[in-house]
């Protein structure tokens, strides 16, 4: 049995002070609302003046310090393993729109993690596709040459690869596929949307110039989800709401939104959690592989260049590609907006593994997994257990 004795614990919407967290065998046994005597057989870890919070969950992340998530065969468990020390406990790899060849490779990565999971390493959930279904007039970095329609202009060539063949790789791999990203308004799209959600696939809202009525007749076939809030989607004007009117009046909806005060102005931010919930809002990095390295570095986004800015990552011709963020910033990126330390972990934690099934995740309760973040009081990261399991 192992004993975190003396810190505070985020437990929902409050903080208990000086408690005792007891771990056996990978779950949380039990919280004792303070530092509590030490039991025959425990292995106790002193942490007065520390928070213990439910360990973070990134469903948007494509990669980190230099590692995309289709890099190659190893690329997601290398992605897993640098993780942790941003206090990741869990998260979706997410692809960019590519070839199925490419596409394959990945689902195999992540299947293979799923099947042999790391102990020392992040665990790896089903995938987050941003697709090869979206509208090309809103792609931002997505790289154009890869997109594709569900009902083709068969009078139009597709290029080296068509539709369908991406569709038989997520077929191949249906358990390793978790969310897909597409744009309803696109010819076939809300035959797209049904066809996947009745395969078991969450779908999700994204890099759409849809109108809101359009948005709305993808959350009535089925869409439960929305990418990156307020980037690359259609937003709200006086007469036309557009995807990101849609998104927020839904309550069938939860939202990602990019939590660095850059890609969305800390007033929107604020503004649609509340208009949302904290239950509806999860907190994504939409991290790239030049997060974690400094400024000027560069990666790869898929096939492109990527070089890190102050703020973002970047295209060389300038254009956003994703973020630096990693998911501790996310999170003091809302305590900073005036979200209570309970309100930003559920943003971080509870709420994206609801939106995603995962019960016995996200919240610190007995007979959870002992998936776990110990932050000081700067709101740093200074340990990250995944089922009960120290971290180095």
């Amino acid at each position: 049995m192992i004993a975190l004795r003396g810190a505070d614990l985020v437990i929902e919407d409050r903080v208990i002070t000086g408690a005792t967290l007891r771990i056996n065998d990978g779950l949380i046994e039990d919280v004792v609302p303070h530092p509590g005597e030490p039991l025959p057989g425990d292995e106790i870890i002193e942490l007065p003046g520390y928070l213990v919070l439910p360990g973070f969950v990134d469903v948007h992340v494509h990669g980190v310090e230099g590692v995309d998530v289709l890099d190659g065969p190893d690329a997601v468990a290398r992605v897993a393993a640098k993780l942790p020390k941003y206090g990741v406990t869990a998260f979706c790899p997410t692809s960019v729109a590519c070839s199925p060849a490419r596409l394959t490779t990945f689902l195999s990565a992540v299947a293979a993690a799923q099947a042999a999971p790391d102990p020392a390493a992040a665990r790896v959930l089903p995938a987050h596709l941003e697709s090869n279904f979206i509208n090309p007039e809103w792609n931002g970095a997505q790289p154009v040459h890869c997109l594709r329609s569900y009902k083709p202009d068969r009078t139009r060539p597709e290029g080296d690869f068509a539709g369908h063949e991406i569709l038989q790789a997520i077929v191949s791999y249906r358990s390793s596929v978790g969310i897909v990203t597409l744009a309803p308004e696109m010819p076939g799209g809300l035959d797209l949307v049904r066809d996947l959600v009745g395969a078991g696939h969450r779908v999700s809202i994204g890099h759409s110039g849809a109108t809101y009525e359009e948005a709305k007749a993808a959350i009535d076939a089925g869409a439960r989800h929305a990418t990156h809030l307020f980037n690359r989607m259609s937003s709200i004007t006086s007469r036309s709401p557009g995807v990101v009117g849609a998104v927020l009046e839904s309550n069938l909806v939860s939202a990602e939104i990019i939590c660095d005060g850059h890609h969305v102005h800390p007033s929107l931010i604020a503004l649609a959690i509340r208009s949302k919930s904290t239950s509806h809002v999860m907190a994504i990095t939409d991290g790239t592989a030049v997060a974690g390295l400094p400024v000027g570095s560069t990666a790869r986004l898929g096939d492109q260049q990527i070089v890190a800015g102050e703020r973002t990552a970047l295209l060389r011709d300038g254009t956003l590609a994703g973020s630096v963020l990693t998911m501790d910033g996310a999170f003091r990126t809302l305590v900073r907006l005036g979200f209570t330390i309970g309100e930003a972990s559920r943003m971080c934690s509870a709420t994206p593994c609801e939106a995603l099934g995962r019960g016995g995740n996200g919240a610190i309760a007995a007979g959870h997994q002992a998936d776990l973040v110990v932050m000081d009081r700067q709101l740093r990261v200074k340990q990250t257990w995944v089922a009960g399991r120290l971290m180095s």
